[in-house]
């Protein structure tokens, strides 16, 4: 391929759907799939304490200037007014039709010092405002360590489940701040300064923490042998990616960057290695935009804030009050599941394998949803959770369709004539699933 730019691909490709469809599965992280077994990792953060490295998998922008404040107002559909150094919030941003083109976890470390934390699209996006806009602030931008051989700039570790605390109580150097939620400051581990965030996955207690990556073993050490006494686990990439589904987060929507005049300059200046994910599952679209999301639908609506300007406020101030479609968990029948693994142990054609316990071929999974012989919805996000003994996935449905009992289907298996080399021949199957809220785990954060 010759093009350079997103949009120079864009212009090649017989259709964006076709450029992105068969890409494949990316490594995740430099993290093995295990440490000792995704079950008893799953386990860890619902009966004990469970360990996680986030250093890898994610990109970091800093943007550091008197201005930083007003780019990211400008650009995000977040309430800035009261944001207080040693505050994190989630930042969400949105394309000037109102789709979400991406989020990430935005701390303010000092006035006008802030880094964010995530997927890369938001990134990419707040970077080309702050080149091409006339901001006094200057970036610097963490691309995803995974695979490259480059140590991340820093450390980044989490600690989660029933005995979280009771770990950073012993591993910190004196008491534990009194944090609130999504509150840090510095404290130090045998001496070793780092930022504490009171934070929690899955449903559960937790902090997360990061410093320089010079000590990043240092402290995960010390961490790990605080823990010792609680049965602390490793979290591998397997259990890692399964919590999404419990916590309903939902992760890798496409970003909405793909399609629309007002963001043709911003493809150009896009970087075609850095434009790129892909598309997998069994729904089927020719056009792009209907595998967009909006914040409000996946479930930003409470933080988005009209009494600012921003990208996108017209299209979210209609959509407000009266969404389309809603985010909710589907938990899988269980007979359907297994008929899945029991049609490789008969003759014929097999159905598509599930690769326990995320069974994902693509970066962005979208599984159409059906009621009624309709498509009523797009199913994304799946995971088998060992401490509900359920197939679960993260979907967005139709408003008629998301009260929680509702039954419905979902077709599992690629679209025709997909060309994906992760995934093998098969027939595409349905599969019976019933709606339930999200996050579907009580919250004892």
């Amino acid at each position: 391929m010759s093009a350079t730019t997103l949009q120079d691909a864009l212009d090649d490709a017989d259709s964006t759907v076709d450029l992105l469809r068969d890409l494949g599965l990316a490594r995740f992280t430099d993290l093995p799939d295990e440490f000792t077994h995704w079950i008893e990792e799953q386990r860890a953060w619902a009966e004990s304490v469970a360990f996680a490295d986030q250093s890898y998998h994610m990109t970091d922008l800093r943007i550091d200037g008197t201005d930083a404040i007003d780019l990211y107002s400008d650009y995000a559909v977040n309430n800035f007014r009261q944001f207080d150094v040693g505050q994190a919030k989630q930042l969400v941003v949105a394309n000037p039709d109102g789709y979400l083109i991406g989020d990430a976890i935005l701390f303010r470390e000092a006035e006008d010092s802030f880094l964010s934390v995530g997927a890369a699209a938001a990134h990419n996006w707040l970077l080309y405002q702050a080149e091409r806009g006339e901001y006094d602030v200057e970036t610097e931008y963490q691309p995803r360590p995974v695979g490259t051989g480059e140590d991340p700039n820093n450390f980044r570790y989490q600690v989660q489940g029933p005995d979280a605390v009771a770990v950073m109580e012993e591993a910190i150097d004196g008491d534990i701040p009194d944090l609130g939620f999504f509150r840090f400051e510095e404290v130090t581990v045998d001496g070793t300064e780092m930022f504490l965030l009171r934070h929690g996955m899955a449903g559960e207690a937790g902090f997360e923490f990061w410093g320089d990556w010079n000590d990043a073993d240092d402290v995960r050490e010390s961490i790990l042998d605080a823990g010792e006494e609680y049965g602390i686990r490793r979290l591998g990439s397997k259990s890692y990616q399964s919590a999404n589904t419990v916590l309903g987060w939902l992760p890798l929507p496409v970003p909405a960057i793909y399609s629309g005049e007002e963001m043709a300059d911003f493809r150009e200046w896009l970087s075609l290695r850095r434009g790129l994910i892909s598309i997998g599952g069994s729904y089927d679209s020719d056009d792009i935009e209907d595998y967009y999301v909006t914040p409000i639908e996946v479930g930003y609506d409470h933080i988005v804030d009209f009494d600012h300007d921003f990208v996108g406020k017209e299209a979210l101030e209609a959509e407000i009050d009266d969404p389309d479609r809603k985010k909710v968990t589907l938990v899988w029948d269980d007979e359907d599941v297994v008929d899945v693994f029991a049609s490789l142990f008969r003759e014929g054609e097999t159905k598509k394998f599930m690769n326990m316990p995320a069974p994902r071929s693509s970066a962005c999974h979208y599984d159409e949803v059906k009621a009624d012989g309709d498509v009523v919805g797009v199913s994304k996000w799946m995971s088998y959770i060992y401490n509900h003994r359920e197939m679960l996935s993260l979907a967005l449905v139709d408003t008629e369709y998301a009260e929680p009992g509702t039954e419905v289907t979902l077709t599992w298996g690629e679209a025709d004539g997909t060309r994906n080399k992760s995934v093998e021949r098969h027939e595409k199957t349905e599969i019976t699933a019933t709606v339930a809220k999200a996050p579907y785990k009580q919250d004892r954060r």
